[in-house]
């Protein structure tokens, strides 16, 4: 059990098992609390806080939530007392890398099968946003993974697709297949009627120009709804 120090004591007069880099040092990474991987980023603490107290202070201001921190940009972060813009820039770095992680190994797996499939390959780039972003995936005749991209950012309620711009890239990856997705900041999976209409306007063009249009995924923080799985395509 680690020690009970004397408040504020520098963390460089801490039991070298209770220094958070000794710690990862002799036990491993997977052995260190959030606040404690959070301290190693920070380097330092201030005149009040010693690192271990200003992280947890960090993920007290998102109930200790790495998905609701990962929404804070640098500006809003160095608001927090004694952090800073240099110290806000490092987690927002650190917590990039992290998203960034998630998006390659989900693309290891190129072919995609089934709407969960999709879901890993688009949640990286939109679960956590605050705002809605319309992303497409175009896939080859095996539906192996030829691109995704984005093609609308929006406000906190809505985003707007341009089918024309979705088909004449899906024309020029030379692909077959299209997945559209778009996240819904509120959490709600509901699909909204400018959502179904907008589906069947993509899905009805897409035969026209021999281009299926497979799924539309709505995603928020940890889950998502599917057109195709719910007979809606």
């Amino acid at each position: 059990m680690a020690e009970k120090y004397p408040e504020h004591l520098p963390i460089k007069y801490w039991a070298e098992d209770d220094r958070p880099r000794e710690k990862l040092m002799r036990k491993g990474k997977s052995a260190l609390s959030n606040a404690e991987l959070l301290a190693i980023l920070l380097g330092s603490g201030t005149k009040k806080y010693d690192a271990l107290e200003l992280a947890r202070l960090i993920l007290q201001t998102c109930n200790s939530n790495l998905i609701e921190l990962s929404k804070m940009d640098h500006f809003k972060m160095s608001k927090i007392h004694g952090l800073g813009p240099a110290k806000s820039m490092i987690i927002e770095a650190a917590l990039e890398l992290g998203r960034r992680r998630q998006h390659a190994e989900a693309l290891e797996k190129k072919q995609v099968l089934s709407s969960k499939d999709a879901y890993l390959l688009v949640k990286t780039k939109i679960e956590d946003l605050v705002h809605e972003e319309f992303w497409v995936l175009f896939l080859s005749r095996a539906n192996k993974l030829v691109a995704i991209e984005n093609f609308s950012k929006g406000g906190l309620t809505g985003t707007v697709a341009d089918s024309r711009l979705i088909f004449q890239r899906a024309l020029d990856w030379k692909c077959t297949g299209l997945i559209l997705a778009h996240n819904h900041p509120s959490g709600s999976l509901q699909p909204s009627q400018q959502d179904i209409e907008l589906t069947r306007k993509m899905k009805s063009a897409g035969q026209q120009l021999e281009l299926n249009v497979l799924d539309h995924l709505i995603v928020t923080e940890d889950k998502y709804f599917s057109f195709a799985d719910e007979g809606m395509l």
